[in-house]
């Protein structure tokens, strides 16, 4: 019984190393090449100057990925609370010392580096509630009473997220931490009662608000009355996803994107973009891939043995998810735009770095996944 324990439990690097879910890799290397294309497109034929260094990031943060895949899933469970000890201390660190860059202090200079740590908050958020919630059995997580810390755990960033102002990485965090305690098994009525006290807080929460975040929400329920202001962008939008047609206006030849119609089209809207240049097939091919890497995710999840493993994994799709759905709802008008970048394909490093160590941590589960780890390890 010793040596099957042994068996499961400490595997060789080698084993891990041909345990990896080489076709996720693959996934994701297939969506960030759709990604790359489009960036091309976007420098004008050119691959500087975002192409490239996209390019390069992808390649580092996939040499990251592999390493985080065959680290032992026990050591990131009891790193869990470190990293989010380090993340909120980080959060504390922009507030007094943050560099401001486009009306929000979000970044810190460490020299070397910039770092963003609501970025570094939003895995260091799902590794301790994962963690957390390992250590109690379904009945338990069933009593208010244990509900409490980890809902702290959860309003400490999301406050501090917000006082950047950074409401779209606040939303992130708040409904990615939803999903792992969904996923914990605390009951619907509980989040529903959330729900209806969150929108009986609204008329308190519009006054919390920056004057361009109000202005969002209200160019999101009427575009048109500022159509060369604040409308400019979602009427842009969508102007380019209707000219698209079902084939696209053909690669390079997106004429709202490469006349300078369509902002931030190498970010927020690089969605906008492919879907001009592609179509409605170009939308239907990237949607399809990302809904195969969601599957992917959870088919991870119900995998795992442990209850860490399962739900770090399921936090980590849903958050997947929820970048996803968010900045195509958002091109789209169906949400108000609020700078949630699309996975592996818009131009970003930390945004690209943080779905890396992601993919990761979700790998490192399907490596471990037959790994049993007690409840009181949790404790650790």
């Amino acid at each position: 019984m010793r040596a099957h324990w042994y068996s499961r439990n400490d595997l060789s690097l080698g084993r891990k190393l041909r345990d990896v879910n080489w076709g996720l890799v693959l996934l994701l290397t297939a969506i960030a090449s759709i990604g790359f294309a489009t960036l091309y497109s976007a420098g004008g034929g050119n691959l500087h100057p975002w192409a490239d260094r996209q390019m390069a990031r992808f390649a580092v943060g996939l040499c990251v990925m592999v390493v985080i895949a065959v680290t032992d899933v026990r050591l990131w469970m009891r790193l869990s609370y470190l990293i989010y000890a380090i993340g909120v201390i980080l959060l504390v660190a922009v507030e007094l010392v943050g560099r401001v860059g486009m009306g929000a202090q979000r970044w810190l200079d460490l020299g070397v580096i910039h770092v963003q740590p609501s970025e570094v908050m939003k895995i260091a958020l799902l590794l301790t509630l994962a963690r957390y919630f390992h250590g109690f059995s379904f009945d338990e997580v069933g009593k208010i009473r244990w509900l409490f810390v980890p809902l702290a755990m959860v309003v400490i960033p999301v406050g501090l997220v917000m006082k950047q102002p950074d409401l779209g990485t606040a939303m992130l965090l708040l409904m990615s931490a939803g999903g792992v305690f969904f996923l914990a098994g605390v009951r619907i009525w509980k989040f529903l009662v959330a729900l209806a006290a969150g929108l009986a807080t609204l008329p308190i929460a519009w006054g919390l608000l920056h004057e361009y975040q109000r202005k969002r929400v209200l160019t999101f329920l009427n575009p048109e009355e500022d159509p060369l202001g604040a409308g400019y962008h979602i009427l842009q939008s969508k102007i380019a996803l209707g000219s698209g047609g079902f084939a696209g206006k053909g690669f390079m030849q997106g004429s709202q994107a490469h006349l300078s119609f369509l902002p931030e089209k190498q970010t927020d809207f690089i969605f906008t973009m492919l879907a001009e240049e592609h179509g409605l097939i170009g939308a239907l091919v990237l949607l399809a891939l990302y809904i195969v890497l969601i599957g992917y995710g959870y088919a991870i999840a119900l995998r795992s043995r442990s209850q860490f493993g399962r739900l770090l994994a399921g936090g980590i799709t849903v958050m997947l998810f929820l970048y996803v759905f968010i900045n195509i709802a958002m091109v789209s008008g169906m949400v108000p735009v609020v700078g949630v970048p699309l996975p592996l394909v818009s131009y970003g490093g930390t945004s690209m770095m943080t779905l890396l160590v992601g993919m990761g941590l979700l790998v490192n589960v399907y490596v471990h996944r037959d790994v049993e780890i007690p409840r009181h390890m949790s404790g650790l």
